[in-house]
């Protein structure tokens, strides 16, 4: 029992943190910390250095997060002369105090304006902006500067010990670790669609099913992402093939769950069912090194044997039972693929798409959005210093530390009022931490500085997925700093709450009212990128297919999901709950169909092959022509969204565009090509622009999802080779 307890707590603890990549870094800024302190005590400084050194620590292991070890120390250098120019202009500020608040100000537009440099200038206004408001937080002076470059220097060369020694990102043992986070997460959809089918099909169990997918597309694009680091860039693009088509099979499995459950099931038919699902997710659970050896059990081969089958009659349940055999077939050529097993793979693969390319200029000066933001910030700022002033003359930076917190990564009016009501309910929550520790440690020194480090590693662990935790954490570790130092009480917390409304209140105020940035006007920029995305793809696929270029296409539908990625992020405000109008319905709607279309194009990849619809040029040529038509017309209304009354989209009417193709592979992919083309109709209710009917002249239209559905689900099972 205790085993087994252990095993899913692993197993948990694997699919919320693939690769334990946050782990590793919430370790490394512990460590660092721990390492800058035990550098500095021996010297005899006072707290106050020895804690701006372990600041400096905390900060470098959190915010540096550049893609090679070799950009990453660059990063560390520039922020240790960065960390310096803070830390002497905190100190100074702090000794003529009406400076102290304009250089705070004027810090906030630089390291908000930074973000558009990437990684790099993240981290470096992150860390600058950080050190200046720990430097005030503990009342550092100019006689100090010395003392704290030496702490600055220790912290920074603490965290590349740990960093490039102690605790290193290993590429292979990474790539192990997210493959058993698949696992998890593969095993937890097919959890999902057991769950689906013995609750009936109700509301709760269909958002588990429909998470449990999201959650494990997020795996599979970091299994692609570090693939060609470890086993090179040939076998990465067959391991991308065989990736996307666990996920399609994963998809296939979640519809025919839900098509049967919504079918008249026997008693004994539904614990078949649920007894299959159950069996395929005791194989799930064995570790991905197993794979290969599963494939040759008599369990495995009976699975697909069963699941292939097919009868005269078909029977209720048989849908699904195929589902099950063509996902653990996907997913153990994909496991092959990973242990470096090639045999069922083409010698050749594809060119890379994007070889020779020259990465893209980041414009240093330029009026964006991103500009706008720190504008924004830098107003909201000022505010935060006049009301935190009111508050407190002792503590208003707190206030202009809220601002910025709501202003980093938001670019949006809608973003940066949902960060900030986040702080805002993390620091109550927060508080009582604090109070709760306080009491808790009752004055002893160590163990306060354990809660501390506590409170460091959850900070770092959650800072990616949640800013109401990241903000419990940072409020109960600043009261455990005020008691370390003796000034702890329970009004200091209290100032610590109000000074953040404050913050959030004039973060949230500058971004509705200076040059306002509407989530909406961004959801449109980031939706014509999708639909360019998209149209690049469909332009370069049909060459592939039509056999006149050979490119990358799985690498396009990849780009694509980058777009739809950043999508979801911007539409996130219009989704999330606080959001109570009417809008909440119609993002959801823009996101889903971006969702769709990123999933047919993923579709499109995995099944093509150069020159697989030669033959069918005229058909495919105007299936592709009808799509790319309609794709412009939505980029059209994407740039003036006034123009939709006066726009058309086009649709054919008649027989599925597959249904003239002689061979599977050719129907599966044109089926495909159908169902794109309804994913960008189904699109033009979101802006109120009309659909047409045509007329068709070589058979082309949009398919019927009933008979895309069966075509797809009665095509062999057998291994598919990667071109």
């Amino acid at each position: 029992m205790i085993r087994r307890l252990g095993h899913n707590a692993a197993d948990r603890m694997a699919a919320s943190d693939p690769g334990l990549v946050r782990l590793r870094v919430a370790a490394s800024a512990v460590l660092g910390i721990a390492i800058a302190v035990a550098a500095l005590l021996p010297t005899g400084q006072p707290l106050t250095i020895i804690l701006v050194g372990a600041i400096a620590a905390m900060m470098a292991a959190f915010t540096v997060n550049d893609p090679t070890p070799v950009r990453q120390a660059v990063t560390l250098l520039l922020g240790l002369f960065a960390g310096a120019v803070s830390l002497t202009s905190a100190s100074l500020g702090n000794d003529v105090p009406p400076l102290d608040g304009v250089i705070f100000v004027l810090l906030i537009f630089v390291a908000v304006y930074a973000q558009r440099f990437g990684p790099r200038g993240v981290a470096l206004g992150s860390i600058t902006f950080f050190l200046f408001f720990f430097a005030m937080f503990l009342g550092t002076t100019l006689a100090q500067v010395p003392a704290l470059l030496l702490a600055l220097a220790v912290g920074i060369a603490a965290n590349a010990l740990v960093r490039f020694l102690l605790l290193p990102r290993r590429p292979d043992r990474e790539l192990l670790r997210i493959r058993r986070a698949f696992r998890a997460r593969l095993a937890h959809v097919v959890s999902a669609a057991a769950g689906y089918l013995a609750a009936g099909g109700n509301e709760k169990s269909r958002k588990q099913l429909r998470k449990a997918d999201a959650r494990l597309h997020e795996c599979v694009l970091l299994i692609e992402d570090t693939a060609e680091d470890v086993i090179g860039a040939c076998a990465a693009g067959m391991l991308r093939r065989r990736a996307i088509e666990v996920e399609l099979a994963v998809q296939w499995l979640s519809v025919t769950t839900r098509r049967t459950c919504a079918d008249d099931l026997a008693p004994d038919t539904r614990a078949d069912l649920l007894a299959r699902l159950r069996r395929f997710r005791a194989l799930i659970e064995r570790d991905p090194r197993d794979l290969p050896l599963i494939s040759e059990t008599e369990e495995f081969s009976r699975m697909l044997v069963e699941g292939s089958s097919l009868r005269e009659r078909p029977e209720p349940g048989d849908e699904l039972r195929r589902a099950i055999a063509e996902l653990a077939l996907a997913d153990v050529n994909a496991q092959r693929v990973a242990e470096r097993d090639y045999s069922v793979e083409l010698a050749e693969t594809e060119p890379d798409a994007d070889a020779g390319t020259a990465p893209e200029r980041v414009k240093a000066f330029a009026f964006d959005n991103q500009t706008r933001s720190a504008v924004q910030a830098v107003v909201g700022g000022g505010l935060a210093v006049l009301g935190g002033e009111l508050v407190s003359p002792q503590r208003w930076y707190w206030a202009v530390l809220t601002v910025f917190v709501v202003f980093l990564g938001s670019s949006t009016a809608g973003a940066t009022f949902v960060k900030g009501a986040r702080r805002l309910g993390g620091t109550v929550v927060g508080i009582f931490g604090g109070v709760l520790s306080a009491l808790l440690v009752g004055g002893n020194q160590p163990a306060t500085i354990v809660l501390i480090l506590v409170c460091v590693f959850g900070m770092v662990y959650v800072s990616r997925v949640s800013q109401t935790a990241m903000a419990f954490f940072v409020t109960t570790m600043l009261g455990l700093l005020y008691s370390l130092l003796g000034t702890f009480s329970y009004s200091v917390l209290g100032v610590r709450l109000a000074e953040t409304a404050v913050g959030a209140l004039a973060g949230v105020l500058a971004a509705v009212v200076i040059v306002p940035v509407r989530t909406r006007a961004v959801m449109l920029d980031d939706l014509r990128d999708v639909l360019t995305e998209l149209r690049e793809f469909l332009d370069r696929a049909t060459g592939l297919l039509s056999g006149t270029e050979n490119v990358n296409v799985i690498e396009l539908s990849r780009e694509l999901d980058r777009a739809v990625g950043r999508l979801r992020v911007t539409v996130e405000p219009l989704t999330h709950p606080v959001n109570l109008s009417a809008r909440r319905d119609y993002g959801w709607y823009v996101l889903s169909g971006a969702e769709a279309l990123a999933f047919r194009a993923r579709h499109i990849a995995a099944r093509a092959q150069p020159g697989l619809l030669a033959g069918q040029q005229p058909l495919l040529r105007e299936l592709v022509d009808r799509i790319e038509r309609n794709v412009d017309t939505l980029i059209e209304i994407t740039n003036d969204p006034s123009s939709a009354g006066r726009r058309v989209l086009c649709r054919a009417t008649g027989e599925p565009p597959g249904e003239a193709a002689p061979e599977i592979a050719q129907r599966s992919v044109l089926s495909s090509l159908g169902r794109l083309d309804a994913g960008v109709l189904a699109l033009g209710p979101a802006f109120g622009v009309p659909v047409r009917d045509t007329e068709r002249t070589s058979g082309s239209s949009t398919d019927r999802s009933t008979d895309q559905d069966r075509r797809e689900a009665t095509h062999p099972l057998r291994p598919r080779r990667a071109g």
